[in-house]
């Protein structure tokens, strides 16, 4: 009966790489179910093996764990298929990348490389990059692990607006650092003391500040990359759209809230997370209050001829921002003629690339870095 009662809860929790998540805890254990599935492989395989000593409920439990398996393997069979033309797919928008075998369909994804370690560490920098009349605002500075200067990516951080900070998710900072890149992962002003656009300003500042230091930090002052994650993406995208600095080469958006009207509209499950309040706090007010604040704070209404290309990267099973986001940002993108790319992850939630080896991780980290050296390559 113990071996039913297991696999049953483990079915259960099978159905999260195919499902979205109903409730924010359960959403956390769907990154581990997508991104880290060989654990719960591992789990099946166990109570597939124990059927051979345990007799009672045998045949039920073994066809429930095998399904289970399944379902388990499934975000790596789905991530292959992606592979399967990703690297053709992008040469098509940006070019071949002569660094790159593109002839090998599956250098996007490979499953033993889910076993592999970190990046490997190196010594970052803390700054302080401004100094307003009430706060201070600082910035991790990842040097680049090459001679000479290099083009530099702004990282600003995720937390619905009024968490989070420039330590999140480091793991491919170093990645980019280890690749020729600098990194400047940025803290910024946060809801609800601070609103829209407080963080968009706070990048303009960044950008001045690494401009002014440039020489001491070998940074290439020509060439800039936003990269946002969730809320940080949306006030990258922002700012990539609405700054109009020629500097800024291109943005990357991880499952960024882009257009603020709609996503107002449909707010998220409750269970997950109170979405309204969240953009209440930092755009000053519910839509019909303030609708005006909502449009100017929504970035797909500033795509225009002139934008830069963009990397949008999206799980289709998020529950804290709807894959319609992307979806709307890319048919802009699409109307305009900027050259972009959308990555689609059918299995994916909202932070899967917490795991830089998982499936969604690593075709997230190989299209940046393709995006990266089509749009802003660093020097030999």
């Amino acid at each position: 009966m113990t071996r039913l009662v297991l696999v049953i809860l483990l079915f259960l929790i099978s159905l999260l790489s195919i499902f979205k998540a109903p409730a924010y805890y359960l959403w956390l254990l769907a990154i581990g179910v997508t991104e880290f599935p060989w654990i719960f492989i591992g789990l099946s395989l166990l109570l597939l093996v124990a059927g051979y000593w345990v007799q009672k409920y045998q045949l039920t439990s073994t066809l429930i764990a095998l399904v289970s398996l399944l379902l388990f393997l499934s975000p790596i069979v789905r991530a292959r298929a992606v592979a399967s033309t990703l690297s053709k797919n992008l040469t098509m928008v940006f070019g071949p990348d002569s660094t790159l075998n593109d002839e090998d369909p599956y250098a996007a994804f490979a499953a033993s490389r889910m076993f592999a370690g970190d990046p490997k560490p190196i010594q970052l920098k803390t700054l302080t990059y401004v100094k307003y009349a009430d706060t201070a605002m600082s910035l991790d500075f990842y040097p680049a692990q090459a001679n000479g200067k290099r083009p530099c990516v702004i990282v600003v951080h995720g937390g619905s607006w009024s968490s989070g900070d420039s330590k999140q998710l480091p793991e491919l900072n170093t990645l980019l650092a280890n690749k020729g890149y600098n990194v400047a992962a940025i803290n910024y002003r946060m809801a609800p003391k601070y609103q829209c656009p407080a963080p968009v300003a706070d990048i303009e500042t960044t950008l001045k500040y690494l401009r002014a230091n440039a020489d001491e930090l070998k940074i290439d002052t020509n060439n800039f990359v936003l990269l946002g994650r969730s809320a940080g993406a949306q006030i990258a995208l922002l700012a990539a759209y609405t700054l109009h600095d020629k500097d800024i080469k291109a943005v990357i958006d991880f499952y960024g809230p882009a257009d603020m009207v709609w996503g107002y509209s449909v707010p998220s499950n409750p269970w997950i997370m109170n979405s309204r309040g969240v953009m209440d706090s930092y755009v000053g007010g519910p839509y019909p209050q303030v609708p005006q604040k909502y449009v100017a704070s929504s970035p797909l209404e500033f795509v225009s001829k002139e934008s830069v290309p963009t990397l949008i990267i999206h799980g289709a099973n998020d529950v804290l921002v709807a894959y319609e986001h992307s979806r709307r940002l890319n048919e802009k993108l699409q109307q305009n003629g900027i050259k972009h790319y959308w990555l689609r992850l059918p299995w994916a939630t909202h932070g899967f690339d917490f795991n830089l080896n998982g499936p969604g991780g690593q075709l997230s980290t190989y299209t940046v870095e393709r995006f990266l050296k089509a749009t802003c390559p660093p020097a030999p």
